[in-house]
Formats: C-alpha cells, sequence, structure tokens
C-alpha cells in the first residue's frame, strides 16, 4: 500500500518563481469525490488514474498510468465539470521538494504549495513565500475544489 504524507500551505508571495521551473500543465477531474476518492489527471504528454484513501495529512494513495487518450475521453465524458486546470511547479528546497499549484479557470487566483514528508512530524524549513497551512482543511483538497463555484472563502 502506498501512503502520502503531504502538508498544503497558502502561498503569499512571488518569491518562490526564482527557484521553480516552467512548470507542468495539469488537467484533473474525479469520477468519485467521497471514499475513495478516484482522479484522472493529465500531466503534460501522461495520464494518470489515481485513488486516495480518507485523511487529510496521511492516507492511502495508489495510481497508475492510463492511455492519455483515455484520460481524455474520461475527462470529457465521465468527470463532472469543472475539470481543475492548473500549472505545478517543483522546486528543491533543503533536499525536499516543493510543488507549487497555480489554477486556472474557476479558481484562478488561487496558489497552493504542497510537501510530500516521510512522516507526520518530520521537521522541515519554511520558506518565506508560504502563508496559512491549510493541510487540515478540507475546502483545500483538490477533490473539494474540483466541485467549488470558486475560490473557498
Amino acid at each position: 500500500m502506498g501512503t502520502e504524507i503531504e502538508r498544503k500551505f497558502l502561498v503569499t508571495s512571488e518569491a518562490w518563481r526564482a527557484d521553480a521551473g516552467q512548470g507542468t500543465r495539469l488537467r484533473q477531474g474525479y469520477l468519485h469525490t467521497g471514499t475513495p476518492v478516484v482522479r484522472i489527471r493529465q500531466a503534460g504528454e501522461l495520464a494518470f488514474l489515481t485513488i486516495k484513501g480518507p485523511g487529510l495529512l496521511a492516507r492511502a494513495e495508489y495510481e497508475y498510468p492510463i492511455p492519455p487518450e483515455d484520460a481524455e475521453a474520461m475527462l470529457a465524458s465521465l468527470c463532472p465539470p469543472p475539470i481543475i486546470d492548473k500549472t505545478r511547479h517543483r522546486l528543491t528546497q533543503d533536499g525536499l521538494t516543493w510543488e507549487i499549484d497555480e489554477f486556472a479557470g474557476h479558481l484562478a487566483g488561487l496558489v497552493l504549495a504542497e510537501i510530500e514528508l516521510v512522516s507526520a512530524d518530520q521537521a522541515f524549513t519554511r520558506p518565506g513565500w508560504l502563508g496559512a497551512e491549510v493541510t487540515d482543511d478540507p475546502r483545500y483538497q483538490n477533490a473539494a475544489l474540483s466541485r467549488a463555484d470558486g475560490l473557498p472563502a
């Protein structure tokens, strides 16, 4: 079983851009937003089916590559709109990788940073561009964002 341990934060400045690459466009939709969450994602030229168990900080996660044309068809016909559209940037700081997601479409203006950890209590250095932690706020889970009319209030 795969386990994802991830903390999530709002981003409050553009300072992260100095260390980040161009990014990869991600489009993702949800076949099921309850438990388990079942997601279809296009990531550039790749595509994945992901199944996630319950939880906010730590949860089971299984991810499988699928043909990109299947992902496109599922996003178009099986995943209820709106489809999440975002650009993911990666940067490394102190040996850990941060993923910065800039949302477009109905979530334009939202920028979130995520860091995957080995354990829930693993220490890490908080970059100056990090804002409030939203790990425990279910409104910031992508499955919830896919159903939102706009940015969380």
